[in-house]
């Protein structure tokens, strides 16, 4: 998977296809300059050790 990114890093485009993103940074006329593609296969992270991702409210408020 692909990800095309604009220059304020707000995510644009997601597409298997590394030329469809450039297609639609075409079609919207983002110039080379103004995006970045990024391989979001390759990017993923595990999460190691104790991943608590509880989100109650309280739990560690200060």
């Amino acid at each position: 998977m692909y990800g095309l990114y604009d220059k304020e890093g707000i995510l644009r485009f997601v597409d298997s296809d590394k030329d469809a993103c450039i297609a639609y940074a075409e079609l919207f006329e983002l110039g080379s300059t103004n995006y970045c593609l990024m391989d979001l296969a390759n990017n993923t992270k595990k999460l190691k050790g104790n991943s608590n991702l509880d989100q109650s409210p309280g739990a560690y408020n200060n």
